[in-house]
């Protein structure tokens, strides 16, 4: 592991804003409570990598509170440094596999998902690993509150088409469908927060998708 990487993993232990795999457990049920000290409605990056859509939802809306999730402390480092740096207090993160979110959310805890650009997976074989598939969708509609919306935006043609028939079989409320969403009606400031690889992506002129359903 090189040097950097072993001193964002020092440093981003000692964030308070960081919460680390086991010490997030006493927080489920209480995140907004116990961890920001209000009563504001709770929303999730999964797989936030870097976190530049989390802080930058949650300097947009500060009268919510926002949860970015990954694995990757030294991801999660740069998103929690320019947090701290910049005075947003209305975002964490939280570093923990997200296989495991029904271990760290109570039922109902959650008012919105965002999915930003996931890694699609797409080998058969691991289709159960797409952060859409069948047991993701379970493990959502179980932390969403009645009518919470879950995001999903994505280069990934094959993914999106996978998570738009997956929202069909479920019978799932699709709200909004598209496939090149900044030629669409749907980029509003919101939807144009754009990570460091999504604007790679659209330098190789590739496609931006975007579905926003419920359940």
């Amino acid at each position: 592991m090189g040097k950097d990487k072993l001193r964002r993993f020092a440093e981003v232990a000692t964030f308070a804003n960081v919460v680390q795999l086991d010490a997030g457990k006493p927080f489920k049920g209480q995140w907004s409570k116990s961890f920001f000290k209000n009563d504001n409605p709770l929303v999730l990056e999964l797989a936030c990598g870097k976190g530049e859509y989390t802080v930058n939802l949650a300097t947009m809306f500060p009268d919510k509170n926002f949860i970015g999730i990954d694995y990757k402390g030294n991801r999660i480092w740069r998103g929690a440094k320019t947090a701290l740096e910049t005075g947003v207090n209305n975002v964490g993160f939280l570093r923990i596999q997200i296989e495991t979110l029904l271990d760290y959310f109570a039922p109902g805890e959650v008012d919105e998902i965002w999915i930003t650009f996931p890694d699609p997976q797409p080998q058969l074989s691991r289709e159960k690993k797409r952060l859409t598939s069948g047991r993701f969708l379970e493990m959502y509609r179980s932390v969403l509150k009645p009518g919470g919306f879950v995001n999903l935006k994505t280069d990934n043609d094959g993914l999106h088409a996978y998570t738009a028939e997956k929202i069909a079989e479920t019978g799932l409320n699709l709200h909004v469908k598209t496939e090149d969403l900044y030629r669409s009606e749907h980029a509003d400031e919101v939807l144009s927060i754009k990570t460091y690889y999504e604007k790679k992506y659209l330098k190789d002129n590739k496609n931006i998708n975007y579905l926003k359903f419920s359940f």
